[in-house]
Order: C-alpha cells, then structure tokens, then sequence
C-alpha cells in the first residue's frame, strides 16, 4: 500500500499555508499602522480551512482563450477588512495593539501546527522502522 503524505498529514498542511499568509498579512498591517488611509486586512482562517476540507478536486476548463481564469487560490478569496474599533482621522483602520497580539496568536498557533507534523513525522519513521 502507497504512503500519501496527504492521507497522513491530513489538514495540517493547509493550516500552515493559510497561518503563513496570515503572518505576512498581519506584518503588512504592523508596518502600515502610520500610513495614511491603510486598510488592515486579515484572513478567516476557519473559512479558508472548510473550504480546504469541502474541496472535492474538481476543475474548471476553459474551452476558449478569453475565458476568465478560475483561480484555486481560496486564501485570496477570503481577504477581508478589519473594522477599526477606533477609526483614525486619517481613514488608516490598523489598530497596532490589536495586530500585535492577532501576530502573536498566529505565531503561536503556527508552531503549534509545526510541532503537530514534526510528530506526524517522527510516528511514520518510527512505523516505517518498525519500531
């Protein structure tokens, strides 16, 4: 029987995905936090995740050159505005407190999944072993 790493690993390969995307946006919002009319984004991580768990691996064709490609990217989709609990004067809705701890969070949830996987790994060497 073939060993698929998707079988064996389950969700937590997408988890990871969308949680680096989530740092890189989180970061983007840290930096802009002082830049005039900065729109703070995030990401729903349990959408993104469903709809990772509900794909069924169907794909759209194209049966002509100007058709519209249909992107697969659901992180992207799934960009969304933060609403500000205080709005600023100058229309920037980045809340600096807040994105640091959303930035913690994320880390911490990040490792999390890593130490996850790195037994996921460690259990299938040691099957493969026998041991």
């Amino acid at each position: 029987m073939p060993l698929s790493f998707d079988s064996a690993l389950g969700i937590h390969v997408k988890a990871l995905e969308v949680r680096g995307k989530r740092t890189e946006l989180l970061a983007s919002n840290i930096a802009n936090a002082d830049t005039p009319g900065y729109k703070a984004r995030d990401i729903d991580f349990r959408a993104v995740l469903s709809n990772a768990r509900n794909q069924t691996g169907f794909h759209l064709r194209s049966t002509n050159e100007r058709h519209i490609a249909a992107g697969n990217d659901s992180v992207s989709s799934s960009l969304l505005c933060r609403v500000p609990l205080h709005p600023s004067l100058d229309g920037n809705t980045v809340d600096g407190q807040m994105e640091k701890a959303e930035f913690s969070e994320n880390a911490l949830r990040y490792q999390a999944s890593l130490t996850f996987m790195d037994r996921k790994f460690k259990g299938l060497i040691g099957a493969l072993k026998g041991e």
